[in-house]
């Protein structure tokens, strides 16, 4: 059996530095291909392109990973924002939200990744709380991964891959404010945090609001890649039929 071609989005910088060059540069941290690489998978990489390119990279996918990065931009959820929140990634919404609408309508595996979990909510016309304390990492270091607890919730796709509480690695302020119709939570946090969400039904389909990729559990990505090499060809439900009427700004 060939190995599975899981897809992984990527950040844009403005300006990136290595070696004696300092230019424009996409890029994405080594853990997440390696961890695709790792559970069986062969990585690659997704650039932010035009939103009317996502279908045609998606359908030489047999699996995508919406990973994580800077905050969603709250008109994408038809909210003000709060000061908090960082400045927009404009080219990387559009084209990560073009890319999770694709593999709906394709019965693509999708696994989002912290902001790719947000992004996931956000497609299917939830929003977000724009700032959470005390899940991105130790009080006053910046770039430092904390830890918590997460609990299952019984009888979900999440639950069958991990079904014990289980400490993660978590770096985050924003979260699910008000889940999307059609998403169910399948983890939280002690504080009630919603920590990992999926759609129920035949595709496969999962947020978790942690990072995987720096931990060392590889059961999440491990089930992604097992999806993605059994999936069926056929097409799912339209995206047009699993979401409501976009807001404004959206």
């Amino acid at each position: 059996m060939s190995e599975p071609l899981i897809g992984v989005s990527t950040y844009l910088e403005p300006v990136a530095r290595w070696g004696v060059w300092e230019l424009p540069a996409t890029l994405l941290p080594a853990a997440y291909p390696r961890m695709v690489q790792r559970s069986g998978g062969l990585a690659a990489l997704l650039p932010p392109d035009t939103p009317d390119r996502a279908a045609a990279a998606v359908a030489r996918l047999d699996g995508l990973v919406i990973a994580g990065g800077a905050d969603v931009e709250p008109e994408r959820y038809g909210a003000e924002r709060d000061f908090r929140t960082g400045p927009p990634a404009r080219e990387r919404d559009a084209w990560e939200l073009a890319l999770i609408r694709a593999a709906l309508e394709s019965g693509t595996p999708v696994l989002g990744i912290c902001r790719g979990m947000q992004l996931l909510n956000v497609a299917l016309g939830g929003t977000l709380i724009q700032h959470l304390d005390g899940h991105a990492g130790p009080l006053g270091a910046t770039g430092v991964l904390g830890t918590h607890a997460v609990t299952p919730v019984r009888d979900t796709l999440y639950a069958s891959i991990v079904p014990e509480e289980t400490d993660v690695p978590t770096y985050h302020h924003q979260c699910v404010e008000r889940l999307a119709p059609g998403l169910v939570a399948s983890a939280h946090a002690t504080d009630g945090t919603v920590e990992a969400v999926e759609l129920p039904g035949e595709q496969w389909v999962l947020g978790v609001q942690w990072h995987p990729e720096m931990g060392d559990d590889p059961r999440l990505t491990q089930a992604l890649v097992t999806a993605s090499t059994t999936r069926p060809v056929q097409a799912r439900t339209p995206f047009a039929d699993l979401t409501p009427p976009r807001t404004a700004g959206a």
